[in-house]
């Protein structure tokens, strides 16, 4: 039945025409399909060094010091099997197909035993030799006959790109069994210098001190290494010797010609293939692919009219006969055609394998796995073109992949096939992208292929540009940086972590994309603060909360500053506010909950420790410590010290650590504030506990006071202004002057006592005395009026001719209460006998000594009057 033109049998149950009755309706599917909920971000915890790394793709890598339940164990060595596993794992993959017979190596046996006795002896080797010279399969087969030379056997490893640090991890990792943990620079070495094996490395790209560094980090180690001449040669202190590979000789290249045809050279192909040897110096990849010439040139002279297997044509012409394949005699390939054989090879290949050179040209040379060949051709059966390019010698291994031999990226470019690698790049970097991110990929395979995805980085980055207006879409460039970087970190591939974070950040400015930018910034930082490098780090990370700032990034600004705070622990400067490490987030700020496809912060947090508070070599720490008073006091004093040694101040950091010097210095002013007025106060409770407190006893009569000139205390003197008894002054009260009476009469209130001989003074206060009475003058208990006049003294001292040496020691009366009051009026005092002077202000204090100054001094002789009051 059509299901668009329904017949009249569709039309009813018995064909009548009449339309069915109608169906009921169905149930709703909307329950089936959900709403999507985004997977959350695919996170991973590594253990580097002293740090546990949280991967976040989203919001940017978390770093935290490792706590010790997360601190993973001692890492054990792989087993026999393990390591067997391992080898075929490094080893290239098989390309689809059957598989090629093993044929011994050619001309190489003396080079392949002498490397074997070396190694055996302990001795590393460096095999030089020029690109296309053999030197990969002379490795294998010399890696084979060493598998039980050393405890750890063969280790076989990679220098394509690779430097140092890079080599000893993939050493490390070779050997043991340590996931998700990447140690240290002295744990590392501490492995690594442990490792007994022979270790097989390819492609090296550094000599000199760098191989010494290498050689040192693993003395039980016998390296067989392999590079070109153009590297950089040991050192001389390296102790390594150097083996050098040359070409093949004429009949050995003949011998390699006739292998790869399957057959015997007529007398025209061996004349054809000795003028190759010579213009190609006996190189084993020129004869490999001289056969591969002569084998294409036999399919084409067979063509459609080739015979058949079961003898069908009986004028069947002899296969070394020319033969018109496709119309004309197939030559010989020229001389030319023959050194620079990647484009006629090429030509005569698959679609498929021909789109697979031109991805692997605009890619830099790296051949992308057979596995996303499919994928990048758009052939379901184009992995097989890895097997066509190996047999024709276009390809080489390199690792666990294969890249375009030596020459051949040249020769294609020159052939025209890099003209659209921008294009071929692009749609390399949109599969890289996709198939990186996919939940199924694990980080080891990304990892893998991490040659070819920074080879598509490597040339979409320069063109990079800011999109046009109306274009929303995100930069390829930028997508395949943010995607393969958190799966190289995870997947411990670190140079390539670090590489695809650079390209990601100028792909990033290029296109404006800001939040990008601060994401590869906050790496970068991570990325240098496991490597030891703090200033780097700490610029970095700087930038990166500078960017996300501006965007109001808050899950982002938060997990810069935690980043940024364990830098400055690790540095030994205070971080700022803004970067402490125990607050999160600011005073305001609220940090939002995790979003679904981000993953929230480590568990607890970053408890990084405060940073010590480091004291200027310049300055002194001035520290306030509390000093009890002596016994018997009921009132203890605050004494402010200064730290006179490194210890001592360290003592006192460990409350104060992480605080701004001004909070140092702020506190010192609030404890000394405290201990003055705790003093005074105290002072103030205790001064009228005693009967006898002496400060009840002052007189008019002047006391010990401090001196005008030298500001120390002296003996009784004569002060203007301070005789007679006058009366208190209340505040806010003036006294006018009065009369002394005429001058040198004793008693009087400018002559009130004779001067003193002495210069000290007595060990009790003095008072005035006057002959027929023993009170002292004292202030009255009620305020008098404004303009109140001094009264005369009760009592008139008596004259004598001579001062006595000492006030008279004659016991004192017990004061009234009205006595002990005091008043806080300044006294006016003047500086001549006619006129009212200005008022001075007399400041006494008395806390354990009775005291009072006087209101006037003594100017030329001349007598003075005035008021004074006692405090």
């Amino acid at each position: 039945m059509d299901p668009n033109n329904r017949d009249p049998e569709g039309m009813g149950h018995d064909g009548d025409g009449h339309a069915p009755g109608r169906r009921p309706p169905r149930d709703s599917l909307a329950s089936d399909f959900t709403p999507h909920t985004p997977a959350p971000a695919r996170t991973v915890q590594l253990v580097t060094g002293d740090f546990l790394l949280t991967v976040n793709p989203v919001d940017g890598s978390e770093i935290e010091a490792c706590p010790p339940g997360e601190r993973p164990d001692r890492a054990t060595r792989y087993t026999a099997a393990d390591r067997a596993d391992a080898d075929r794992a490094a080893r290239p993959p098989v390309p689809p197909g059957p598989a090629p017979s093993a044929e011994p190596l050619l001309a190489r046996q003396d080079e392949r035993e002498r490397l074997v006795r070396l190694l055996a002896r302990g001795r590393s080797v460096r095999l030089t030799g020029p690109g296309g010279s053999g030197r990969t399969s002379l490795l294998d087969l010399v890696a084979e006959d060493c598998a039980d030379l050393a405890p750890d056997g063969v280790v076989r490893l990679t220098g394509h790109r690779r430097t140092v640090t890079d080599l000893l991890h993939d050493l490390f990792h070779a050997v043991h069994d340590a996931p998700r943990h990447r140690p240290g620079r002295d744990e590392l070495l501490e492995y690594v210098r442990e490792i007994g094996a022979v270790v097989v490395l390819d492609d090296i790209e550094f000599g000199g001190s760098a191989l010494d560094e290498l050689l040192d980090a693993t003395p039980e180690c016998a390296f067989l290494i392999s590079a070109t001449p153009d590297v950089p040669a040991p050192s001389a202190e390296s102790d390594v010797e150097e083996v050098f590979l040359g070409g093949l000789d004429r009949a050995a290249g003949v011998e390699l010609i006739e292998r790869g045809v399957g057959r015997v050279l007529t007398e025209e192909e061996a004349n054809w293939a000795g003028d190759l040897w010579f213009e190609s110096e006996g190189l084993p990849l020129r004869f490999v692919q001289a056969g591969a010439l002569l084998r294409q040139r036999d399919r084409l002279r067979s063509g459609t009219d080739a015979v058949e297997e079961f003898g069908v044509f009986a004028d069947a012409p002899p296969t070394d006969a020319p033969f018109d394949g496709g119309g004309g005699d197939v030559p010989l390939p020229s001389l030319g055609e023959a050194a620079a054989p990647a484009p006629l090879l090429a030509s005569r290949l698959s679609a498929s394998a021909r789109a697979t050179l031109r991805f692997a040209v605009a890619l830099g040379g790296e051949v992308p796995h057979q596995a996303h060949l499919p994928a990048l051709v758009g052939d379901t059966h184009a992995d097989a073109a890895l097997g066509e390019l190996a047999s024709c010698g276009l390809v080489s291994p390199a690792g666990s992949r294969h890249r375009l031999a030596a020459g051949v990226l040249t020769q294609l470019e020159a052939a025209g096939y890099g003209d659209d690698a921008e294009e071929q790049a692009h749609a390399a970097a949109q599969h890289y992208a996709w198939w990186a991110g996919h939940p199924s990929v694990t980080p080891e395979r990304v990892a893998a292929e991490a040659d070819a995805l920074l080879a598509a980085l490597a040339v979409l980055v320069p063109t990079t540009t800011p999109p046009g207006e109306g274009e929303g879409e995100e930069s390829i460039a930028v997508r395949l940086a943010r995607t393969a970087a958190p799966a190289f970190a995870a997947g411990l591939n670190w140079g390539a972590w670090e590489r695809a974070l650079r390209f990601g950040a100028e792909a990033s400015r290029l296109s404006g994309e800001v939040a990008d930018q601060a994401y590869f910034h906050h790496e970068l930082g991570i990325v240098a603060l496991c490597g030891g490098l703090l200033d780097r780090a700490r610029a970095e990370l700087e930038a990166s909360i500078g960017l996300r700032g501006a965007l109001a990034d808050k899950r982002g600004t938060v997990a810069g500053r935690r980043a940024l705070a364990l830098v400055a622990d690790r540095s030994g400067t205070t971080p700022g506010p803004a970067a402490l490490p125990g607050l999160g987030a600011m005073a305001g700020e609220e940090v939002p909950d995790a979003r679904t496809e981000e993953s929230a912060s480590p568990p607890g947090g970053v408890p990084a420790p405060f940073p010590a508070f480091q004291r200027p070599d310049d300055e002194t720490t001035a520290l306030v410590t509390y000093q009890p008073s002596a016994a018997g006091s009921a009132s203890g004093t605050y004494a402010s010290s200064y730290a006179a040694s490194p210890d001592a101040t360290a003592k006192h950091r460990v409350g104060l650590k992480g605080l701004a010097r001004r909070n140092l210095v702020a506190a010192g002013a609030g404890a000394l504030l405290a201990a003055v007025l705790g003093t005074v106060v105290t002072l103030g409770a205790t001064s009228h506990n005693d009967a006898n407190d002496p400060s009840d006893k002052v007189g008019v009569n002047p006391s010990a006071s401090q001196g005008a000139d030298d500001d120390s205390l002296d003996a009784d003197t004569p002060q203007n202004g301070g005789g007679g008894t006058g009366t208190g002054s209340t505040p806010g009260t003036t006294s006018s002057p009065t009369n002394p009476g005429p001058d040198g009469t004793y008693g009087t209130s400018d002559d009130p006592t004779p001067p003193a001989g002495t210069a000290r003074p007595s060990d009790e206060p003095s008072g005035t005395k006057g002959p027929g009475s023993g009170t002292s003058s004292r202030p009255p208990a009620s305020p008098t009026s404004p303009r109140s006049t001094p009264t005369k003294p009760t009592s008139s001292p008596s004259k004598s001719t001579s001062p006595p040496a000492s006030p008279s020691k004659s016991p004192t009366p017990t004061p009234t209460p009205s006595q002990s009051e005091t008043s806080t009026t300044s006294p006016e005092t003047s500086d001549s006998a006619s006129g009212s002077a200005p008022t001075r202000t007399a400041a006494s204090s008395a806390p354990a000594t009775s005291s009072s100054s006087t209101g006037g001094d003594v100017e030329s002789g001349s007598p003075s009057s005035g008021s004074g009051s006692v405090v």
